[in-house]
């Protein structure tokens, strides 16, 4: 009695196996043909964006998008300053920038070691006024860093910055300050009565 079902049971196995073979190969198509078709739906429907930005034409010069959250009804001036306590110098290109909330801004600081010793320096941020500080978005900055620089040696840094739309509607003016100063000790006491020398 066993003989005649060990027959039976061995052709309903391999029909399970092949069931399941099939079942596989059809889940790895389907998953191999998701995207073709996402795109291929995606495109037929005009719901992707990215799809049809990528959509360009070739040989055609591809257009800038405008920046939609710059809030072009609104000028903030922007100030900046600079102190350091030392034997550098230590300055912004420019003294001041006219700016709407949402733009990308960028500006060089400029700072040169003029003592006959390397050093490790680094810059702390400020604002004014003080609400402005959440407000005030940098993307890049030398602040974020520690750098050593060789007797006499000059580098040029960029701020890249984006003022917050949100920023309050009666904040007209912001001031960005930077003091510069020395790691590890080695800096002269300031002057008395003076907080650090502005350059």
């Amino acid at each position: 009695m066993s003989t005649a079902i060990e027959p039976q049971a061995r052709s309903d196995h391999k029909q399970m196996v092949v069931k399941l073979v099939v079942i596989v190969a059809v889940m790895f198509g389907f998953g191999y043909a998701m995207v073709p078709m996402y795109r291929a739906i995606c495109a037929a429907l005009g719901i992707n964006v990215l799809s049809l930005a990528e959509r360009e034409v070739p040989g055609t010069a591809s257009r800038a998008k405008p920046n939609t959250q710059v809030d072009l009804s609104r000028t903030i001036t922007i100030e900046f300053d600079t102190n350091a306590r030392g034997p550098w110098s230590f300055k912004p290109e420019i003294r001041s920038l006219e700016v709407h909330p949402g733009q990308l801004n960028t500006v060089i600081y400029e700072f040169r070691n003029d003592q006959p010793r390397a050093m490790s320096a680094q810059a702390i941020p400020s604002y004014a006024p003080k609400q402005s500080t959440a407000h005030f978005n940098k993307l890049e900055c030398f602040c974020f860093n520690e750098y050593t620089l060789q007797p006499g040696e000059s580098k040029r840094w960029p701020v890249v910055f984006v003022i917050d739309p949100k920023l309050p509607r009666d904040v007209k003016t912001i001031t960005l300050s930077y003091t510069f100063f020395e790691v590890g000790g080695k800096v002269p006491a300031a002057p008395a009565g003076q907080l650090g020398g502005r350059t």
